[in-house]
């Protein structure tokens, strides 16, 4: 459907509420704030197809600014809050934004990056000014909050993740209908997975300037649920979300899980999770004992899937088919698998290779990259195309992760994969987060190193380092098992649960001509 209509059968319903603060904004108040938005950016000279960026932190007024934008014919491109001046105006400049809103705690660094992006024409700031941004609230008063009489609907272009390069931007035509009558990206194979419905109260604890929390926020407004987002993540705070707002769905990503499960069990049965009805996870493998820790506290809830910005593809399966095939993450549900070797010879089942989808109907393109658009594709079979992620499929075509395959890594000969390696050391009560990765070996090319961020710092230093190898030694093949394990305070994860491995990799690499991306 379309918020407007939401607007007008139930003005007051709260369309987003801040799960901290409990500040609320109601469908009447949304669609009134985005026509106000979309009329500001009409009298900036912005046409349709041009392109405007959010750079924000989690905050009341970001979807003002995408729905204005979703539904007057614009691309809107979400910047993450934590990225440095030179970072974000790459995007800027890559995604030529006309117009870009970010907010008073960010003035610094948008102050920063105003000599770069000399393109922008309408800069504004909520919550505040500075030099070159004028106040956001100011600019929507002085606007009618009537509908463009000419709306039309636009949709996403966000930037991947940039774990091995630069982001690069993920752009989709812009659809050929009217904003009140043309569906979002993802509805209808999304309604069909989840039965999103009105009814519903869906939980973001992630940024929202992420593909999966962004865009299925805008689903469930879609269907007029009420959205409940996180000012950022904290593992008590997303229980007790849950309780107080009556949480009917989530979307969560591993490292959430891992965290909420460390909480003392005397804090985390004193919550009411009685109304989720779905808990979706996604973005990175959930090691199995984590995710069957998970069943077993929240029941048969858990609903996972693989895809990507790009959606090339997707799998899914719900618990009671993971719990029949652990480890997986689902059957193709939209596209055909296909597991390739380095040649594109296709695997059979049992066999890890690089993974493929096999789609008609894929319609994007990395913006401004021709090359990565076309190195995506399967050298003989121009509908396959590949994330570059490695796994295998099993007789019933259940999809199991090994890896991205630039993170692979390959000893004596032997493939390891780093992923069931993190898995593992996680589980120890000992260690908040782990990252598993080659490093120079002059007999073996590589060999595993863990880089381990205990949960208190203080514990660091030989003696935990052989308390996790023996931990290691009693699940894993001894090839697999780290050669040795170093400690940093903090790992570059970053918040859509991926974690950011180069910066660590080089350090052991310089000097050295690595295959390793």
């Amino acid at each position: 459907m379309y918020i407007g209509d939401y607007a007008g059968s139930a003005p007051d319903r709260a369309a987003v509420i801040m799960a901290s603060s409990g500040e609320r904004m109601s469908y009447g108040e949304l669609f009134d704030g985005s026509n106000r938005f979309a009329r500001v950016l009409r009298e900036s000279g912005l046409v349709r197809g041009d392109h405007v960026a959010i750079m924000a932190e989690n905050n009341l007024r970001y979807f003002e600014v995408v729905w204005a934008c979703l539904n007057s014919g614009l691309y809107i491109t979400a910047i993450s809050a934590k990225l440095t001046a030179a970072e974000a105006a790459y995007i800027l400049r890559d995604s030529a934004a006309k117009a870009l809103v970010t907010t008073r705690a960010l003035a610094d660094v948008a102050e920063a990056l105003v000599a770069d992006t000399p393109e922008i024409r309408c800069r504004l700031m909520i919550g505040g000014t500075s030099p070159s941004y004028g106040s956001y609230e100011q600019a929507l008063a002085e606007q009618s909050g009537q509908r463009l009489p000419d709306e039309s609907r636009g949709t996403f272009m966000l930037y991947s993740s940039g774990t091995t390069g630069q982001p690069k931007g993920v752009r989709f035509p812009l659809p050929e209908t009217p904003a009140h009558e043309g569906d979002l990206q993802l509805r209808p194979s999304s309604i069909a997975l989840y039965g999103y419905h009105e009814g519903d109260v869906y939980l973001s604890p992630a940024p929202l300037h992420h593909a999966a929390p962004l865009r299925v926020s805008c689903l469930l407004h879609d269907v007029g649920a009420t959205v409940v987002v996180m000012e950022r993540f904290d593992a008590e705070l997303a229980l007790s979300s849950i309780q107080k707002y009556g949480v009917t769905i989530g979307q969560w990503v591993p490292t959430m899980f891992v965290r909420m499960l460390k909480l003392p069990e005397q804090v985390r049965e004193q919550y009411d999770l009685s109304t989720m009805r779905l808990a979706i996870h996604a973005a990175a493998p959930c090691p199995v004992d984590v995710k069957r820790a998970m069943i077993e506290w929240w029941g048969p809830i858990l609903y996972e899937y693989y895809s990507g910005t790009e959606n090339i593809g997707t799998t899914a399966l719900d618990s009671n088919e993971w719990l029949a095939h652990p480890g997986s993450v689902g059957r193709a549900v939209t596209g055909v698998l296909h597991i390739c070797d380095d040649d594109g010879r296709e695997l059979p089942a049992g066999e890890a290779g690089l993974v493929y989808f096999e789609r008609d109907d894929v319609t994007f393109g990395y913006h401004h990259d021709d090359a990565k658009t076309a190195s995506i594709v399967h050298p003989a079979h121009p509908s396959w195309r590949t994330l570059g992620d490695m796994g295998h499929v099993d007789d019933d075509g259940y999809l199991y992760l090994s890896d991205r395959k630039a993170f692979m890594i390959i000893s004596g000969g032997v493939n390891i994969y780093p992923q069931e390696i993190e898995n593992a050391l996680v589980m120890h009560p000992a260690v908040e987060d782990v990252a598993v990765f080659g490093v120079p070996n002059e007999e073996f090319g590589e060999e595993v190193k863990a880089v381990v961020q205990p949960r208190r710092w203080q514990d660091a230093g030989p003696a935990l380092a052989d308390e996790l190898m023996a931990f290691a030694r009693t699940r894993l093949a001894s090839y697999k098992c780290p050669r040795s394990i170093d400690f940093d305070p903090q790992l570059p994860r970053m918040d859509n649960g991926k974690l950011y491995k180069k910066p660590l990799r080089e350090r052991y690499w310089e000097g050295h001509r690595s295959r390793v991306l």
